[in-house]
């Protein structure tokens, strides 16, 4: 028999608690906490950031709630458009035991997204040559020229990415590696693809595929196009496709701008607005065991609750389905909620050691990248149960900054065009 969970608790903002002093960049608080480690070379820069969560253990840091500051639709062929036009709406089935079926279309109704083509952060960066306005010092003052080329923003990044990072001091099986280049005063950070996963996306049964699948077509029985509409399900499943909010927010001293992809859009309230409107969908085996329920909240619940407590999505709608592919119950959590599920277990993850470990993190790049040259590279590794550790590439192997947004921005000459590069129609 499926066990639900009780996701009662205080699910305000402003139980996130508040830091009263902000603390020096690579310094940890409170007596016996670890420093960065640095080596005795004379170079002040730290080499290496501890991840366990002993280090990170304390109060709350100050996260600032959310705002969207825009969004824009990728078509089926990954075209960037500055609207919402591929957001969905979020339609509940009266019947909390739909049974769903996840298998189907798998066949013959699936379109997947290539994923050998690395987008790295263009289309992130192609929102912010669209929308300029949204960073006032690159717009300039009625048409005149811009003052300044800063963004006045200390990172922009994906929200994937954020994730990983809040969650590694509790993830024992994959580890990451993190692409920082500095340039003109912001930090713009990029996943890299780990070997271990690159031989994992390419060796992935059929079975595992079709449970990937299952999470879109989860979606697809729960989402209509139109406002007032009805999902349909018997349409294909195209993976390209998608609505991508743009979020500003910061945590401590380190301002943030970074996107990441929204299922829907909760219409029932029209107080609400984004991304206090939008919810998280997600697919898990149920389970059966107290076993099998530990393992969820301890390895899967801290996974959603990081990718929506980041944006600001306040709510995530599981269905959970049996060994047949078939959604068998509906479950809603709270993301604000989520931590009082755990709090009581024994060894489990903890939201301020996340949050404190991204702080600590952020504060590690900033320390280790001082040089603002867009052609620069720092590789941040990461693997379990190691430091996590860097190294510095200016070759191009691992850069990510396209030309054409070097250019469009701020006016770089030489840079446009390079090696190929298309520059985009923006």
């Amino acid at each position: 028999m499926e066990k639900r969970l009780d996701t009662s608790g205080d699910s305000r903002w402003r139980g996130v608690k508040r830091k009263s002093d902000d603390t020096s960049e690579g310094q940890r608080q409170g007596g016996g906490k670890l420093c960065p480690s640095r080596k005795n070379t004379g170079d002040t820069r730290a080499h290496s950031l501890p991840v366990l969560p002993v280090h990170y253990d304390l109060k709350f840091p100050d996260y600032r709630q959310p705002v969207e500051i825009g969004c824009f639709s990728l078509d089926s062929h990954r075209q960037l458009f500055n609207d919402d036009r591929q957001l969905r709406f979020c339609r509940m089935p009266p019947d909390k035991k739909p049974r769903f079926n996840l298998r189907d279309g798998f066949k013959d109704r699936y379109i997947k997204r290539n994923d050998n083509v690395k987008e790295k952060l263009d289309h992130v960066l192609k929102w912010i040559l669209l929308n300029r306005q949204k960073f006032p010092t690159l717009a300039g003052d009625r048409g005149s020229p811009a003052v300044t080329n800063q963004l006045h923003t200390d990172f922009i990044t994906w929200r994937g990415h954020l994730t990983k990072i809040l969650t590694t001091p509790y993830e024992n099986r994959e580890g990451w590696l993190m692409a920082v280049t500095l340039f003109n005063g912001t930090y713009y950070m990029s996943e890299v693809e780990t070997e271990e996963a690159r031989c994992q996306r390419e060796q992935r049964t059929e079975q595992q595929q079709e449970l990937m699948y299952g999470g879109y077509k989860f979606e697809q029985y729960l989402c209509a196009d139109k406002a007032e509409g009805s999902p349909d399900p018997s349409g294909v499943v195209n993976t390209n496709e998608a609505f991508c909010c743009v979020v500003r927010t910061r945590l401590d001293g380190h301002s943030l701008v970074f996107s990441g992809e929204v299922d829907c859009k909760d219409n029932s309230d029209p107080r609400l607005k984004p991304p206090q409107c939008y919810v998280e969908l997600k697919t898990s085996r149920e389970t059966y065991s107290p076993n099998q329920e530990k393992n969820f909240l301890r390895f899967k619940l801290i996974k959603w609750w990081a990718q929506s407590f980041l944006p600001g999505v306040p709510q995530i709608v599981a269905g959970f389905r049996d060994d047949s592919g078939t959604v068998v119950s509906l479950q809603t959590f709270e993301t604000m909620k989520i931590h009082h599920l755990v709090k009581n277990e024994r060894g489990c993850w903890k939201p301020a050691v996340c949050l404190n470990f991204c702080n600590a993190f952020l504060s590690f790049v900033k320390q280790v990248v001082t040089l603002d040259n867009h052609r620069m590279v720092t590789l941040f590794s990461w693997e379990p149960g190691k430091d996590i550790s860097y190294t510095l590439h200016s070759d191009g192997a691992f850069g990510f900054l396209p030309g054409w947004y070097v250019g469009s921005v701020f006016g770089h000459s030489g840079t446009l065009g390079t090696a190929g590069e298309k520059v985009p129609d923006i």
